[in-house]
Formats: structure tokens, C-alpha cells, sequence
């Protein structure tokens, strides 16, 4: 039976990186017909925020990532909350111990600060493993009954891994492959901390242990810790996991992590909701995207079917993913796309649901419509927006008459006959009873054309009397939706003000 987890801590809002890692192991549970867990990583309280943990659960929800077991699902594995394992961790630092696998420190701060200056100094990079633990102050060091009298003092102390000398370790990736690393070039990784607290290392694996977790799926910066991890398992005599680290998600220009920073400068988020602690942020639910349409776009920033298709219903996702598909390298995030995946996915709306979708935005405006009237307008816009809010700034001049005119429209629009054509027009706008927008057109065409008037230009100044600049979608669709009245007193009202002012 497969059963993957998706462990993030709460120490802040969750990237947009995060969401990708917990929808792979989704997919490949759902594969496989598997198990999704959702673990609180919480072993590092200095680093807690509070909020983080409903923001990360809450997100999922959002994306339409179900939870098989977690904290608010339960389960038979649980708890699914670090802190409330705590009791648990040490007894498996204490078995290490035992094993002569792992070893008390009790070297200060301020003393393996000193000895990384003065490896500095000689131009070496310090670390903590055979090659000084011998020289420093650990239960490998020094007698035992020193060590044992500092313990009984309370000295404080860390529990610290034994990695071995100078050992080849060899362990296997689903997406990189084999991998070889020597055991030089490895630190003695803390595992248990002076403040009672396991450190993610071992928590983390005892977790995966208990939770008879198949496969991990996780960050491609996860991937240096993997050695210690094999070396954590095979200590403990436990069968490890099968171990897959995705790829990065990359900034659209440049070199490294797609980071916040990144989004605040360009305008775009890279997190699913919005984070309202401390440093706020933007969110793509806020922003206007749907989840089908994130989650999609974020399918693919890592892997693809090796087809040319790019749109996925989640039930297609499931059925195309595999660990095999997922590439190496990292995978640049493009903000145009995630706009265009949206658009998309908004063109797929029927009018109606568009239409009671707009409507909550018009009431925040004091504006009340029928979801008949709205479904007309969606429908002439839909296709010029990525965002249903956008809809808004396509349609304002629906709602409101122009306050003002465009300058460079009336400089290069309004002719010297302008007023007066346009006075004609009021007169056989007057005499349509039919004011629907193919009856209207032809009627005010066949004016145009018997007096021979120059089409663009009447139209041209009809449009900046009613919109007050040049957009919007079909002049007859406009004026049929607002009505004969308000068109009229539009056009009016606009001749009033502009007169007889050529290219101002």
C-alpha cells in the first residue's frame, strides 16, 4: 500500500513550491490508490508563526488537495503534530546512543564559533565529524564518568549521529538516479537538541518509520540530508523509503528560487492565499485565479506527460502522473502563463456562473443587477479578461457615464461636425422602438449611409460620448444593454461639454 506524506512547517506563509510538492504526493497517491498524510513539522518552536498551521491546511483545501489523514482528518497514525510527539523522539536518540551511533556534545557556542574561525583562517571549512570530534567536548572525547558527571549537572548538550569514517555511501532517487557520497564530507548532524526538541532529522525519520511512509516525495533541498537519512535508517535497522527530490521552482529571470521577492517586483504572487502576519502577501485565490486553473499551471512546472497537451482536470492528472515524467532540472516560472492557464479556465465558465461571480464584486460597489442582465455583459467581455474582476475594468462605463474624455481620443476623434452629426443621431436614436443591438445598428447605419457620412468618424464620436474613450466591446451592444434613455442622455451630456472643440 502506498502511503506518502506532505510534512511542511509552520514558519510562514506556504510557497507556492511547497503546494507543488504536496500536489505530486496527491497524485501519486491517488495513483496508486494510495494514502495522503499531512504532518505538522513543528520541532522548531523559535521558528513557529502563529497562523501558519491553518494557513498550510486551509491552502490545501483551497486547491481541492484532499487529506486522507492529518489533523483535522485523524487516523491510525497520528498524532500528525510533531509537538505532540514529542515524547516519543527520545527514546529512539537514546537507542542510538546504545548502538554507539550517536554521542552527547556538550561544546558552547561560542566554542565551535572559535573553531570555525580558526579553520577559516587556514583556509578549511569546518566540520563536526571524525576528523576533530576527538578534540572537541562530546562522550566520545572525554572519559565516561566525566561525561556522565556532566550529565547529572545538567550541563546542557546536544545528542549528536556517529557518521562513519570515510565511507562510501550509495542510495538511489526515482527522478536523479544513483547517488554516491563519502561519509568525509559529512557532518555529525545534531538529533537532538538542548532544548528538549528533536531536530527535523530525526523526527522526520522516526515519523516516516512509525507512519509506514513507501515514498518520499519532497524538495530538491532536501536532497544533501538524504545521505544521513539512508545512514539514520540503517542504524536503526529499518527499511527506508523509496526517495524522490523535485526540482527547484525557478525565478522568471535570472538565476535561483522563485522567491517573494521576485513576485513583489514583478507583480505577481507566490502564495496560494493571502498571508495577512506580520510581512503580508498576496495570494492566488485573492488575486482571482481558480484552483483547477493553479493547479494545473503548477502541474507542470516540473513535469509533463511528454505530450503536447496542457490542460488537466485533476482526475486527468492523476491518470497521466508518474516520478519518471518529473525532470532534474529546475523549471523557470512564467507569470504570463499562470495568467493565460486562468483566462482559459475562465472561458470554460458558462455565462451564468461568470455572471453571479461578477455580481458579488458589483455589490461590493453599491451595484445591484440581475444575474439576466449581468450574463448579456459577461458574455461581451469574457473574452478580453484573464480574471473575473478584470471584468470590471472592461465594463465600468456600463454602470457609469464618462465623467471625462479621453484627451488624445477627442484631440484625434471629435471633428469640427462632430456636435452637430451627433445631434442627428440623438434624433434617429429617438424613433427606434426596437433598441436591440442588431435592429439599432441597421437603422443608424442606413442614416449613415444615406447622408453619406463617413462611418468611422461617426462611429468614432458616438463611442467617446459613450464610453469616453475608445474601447469596449460592440457600440450596439453597449447602448442596448444601458438603454435608449440613458444613451441619449449620454450623448447629450457629452456634446454639451466637448462642443465644438477640434482636436484639443
Amino acid at each position: 500500500m502506498v502511503r506518502v506524506r506532505f510534512a511542511p512547517s509552520p514558519t510562514g506563509p506556504l510557497h507556492i513550491g511547497g503546494v507543488r510538492t504536496a500536489l505530486y504526493n496527491y497524485l501519486f497517491a491517488r495513483k496508486h490508490n494510495g494514502t495522503f498524510i499531512l504532518r505538522i513539522e513543528d520541532t522548531d518552536q523559535a521558528r513557529f508563526v502563529e497562523g501558519a498551521e491553518e494557513y498550510i491546511m486551509e491552502s490545501l483545501e483551497w486547491c481541492g488537495i484532499k487529506v486522507d489523514e492529518g489533523i483535522r482528518e485523524g487516523g491510525n497514525y497520528g498524532p500528525y503534530r510533531q509537538s505532540d510527539r514529542k515524547d516519543l523522539y527520545r527514546q529512539y536518540a537514546d537507542l542510538l546512543i546504545s548502538k554507539g551511533d550517536a554521542y552527547y556534545a556538550f561544546d558552547s557556542t561560542e566554542d565551535l564559533e572559535k573553531k570555525r574561525k580558526e579553520s577559516e583562517a587556514r583556509g578549511d571549512t569546518f566540520i563536526y565529524n571524525a576528523s576533530v570530534r576527538g578534540t572537541l567536548s562530546n562522550s566520545l572525547s572525554i572519559s565516561e564518568n566525566d561525561w556522565k558527571v556532566k550529565l547529572q549537572k545538567g550541563e546542557p548538550y546536544v545528542i549528536r549521529y556517529k557518521m562513519p569514517e570515510n565511507e562510501d555511501i550509495h542510495f538511489n532517487d526515482l527522478i536523479r538516479g544513483n547517488i554516491v557520497v563519502n561519509t568525509s564530507t559529512l557532518d555529525d548532524k545534531v538529533l537532538f537538541k538542548s532544548d528538549g526538541m528533536p531536530t527535523y532529522h530525526l523526527a522526520n525519520i522516526v515519523d516516516d518509520h512509525l507512519m509506514e511512509i513507501t515514498h518520499v516525495i519532497r524538495g530538491e533541498e532536501w536532497l544533501p540530508s538524504l545521505p544521513l537519512h539512508v545512514m539514520l535508517y540503517r542504524s536503526f535497522g529499518w527499511n527506508w523509503p523509496l526517495f524522490a527530490h523535485l526540482p527547484l521552482l525557478l525565478k522568471p529571470d535570472g538565476k535561483g528560487k522563485l522567491s517573494k521577492r521576485d513576485g513583489d517586483k514583478m507583480g505577481f504572487p507566490v502564495f496560494p492565499l493571502y498571508w495577512p502576519y506580520g510581512e503580508i502577501a498576496r495570494g492566488y485565490r485573492e488575486d482571482g485565479y481558480y484552483p483547477d486553473a493553479f493547479i494545473n499551471m503548477l502541474a507542470l512546472l516540473g513535469w509533463n506527460p511528454g505530450t503536447e497537451q496542457e490542460l488537466f482536470s485533476i482526475e486527468e492528472l492523476v491518470d497521466e502522473f508518474s516520478i519518471e515524467k518529473v525532470h532534474k532540472s529546475g523549471s523557470r516560472f512564467d507569470p504570463e502563463k499562470a495568467k493565460w492557464f486562468n483566462h482559459v479556465y475562465l472561458q470554460k465558465k458558462t455565462n451564468d456562473q461568470l455572471a453571479m461571480e461578477f455580481r458579488e464584486i458589483l455589490r461590493t460597489k453599491g451595484l445591484h443587477y440581475d444575474i439576466s442582465e449581468l450574463e448579456v455583459l459577461v458574455s461581451l467581455v469574457k473574452e478580453r479578461v484573464n480574471f473575473v474582476n478584470e471584468i470590471w475594468e472592461q465594463t465600468d462605463f456600463f454602470f457609469r457615464a464618462p465623467e471625462t474624455f479621453d484627451k488624445d481620443v477627442v484631440a484625434k476623434r471629435w471633428k469640427d461636425d462632430s456636435p452637430s452629426v451627433m445631434k442627428e443621431l440623438m434624433e434617429v436614436l429617438e424613433q427606434i422602438n426596437d433598441f436591440t443591438p442588431a435592429s439599432a445598428e441597421k437603422v443608424v447605419k442606413s442614416w449613415i449611409e444615406a447622408k453619406n457620412y463617413n462611418l468611422g468618424n461617426v462611429m468614432n464620436a458616438f463611442r467617446l460620448l459613450i464610453v469616453g474613450a475608445s474601447r469596449g466591446p460592440h457600440m450596439f451592444d453597449i447602448i442596448s444593454w444601458i438603454g435608449k434613455e440613458e444613451t441619449l442622455r449620454r450623448i447629450g451630456r457629452g456634446v454639451e461639454i466637448l462642443g465644438s472643440r477640434n482636436k484639443q
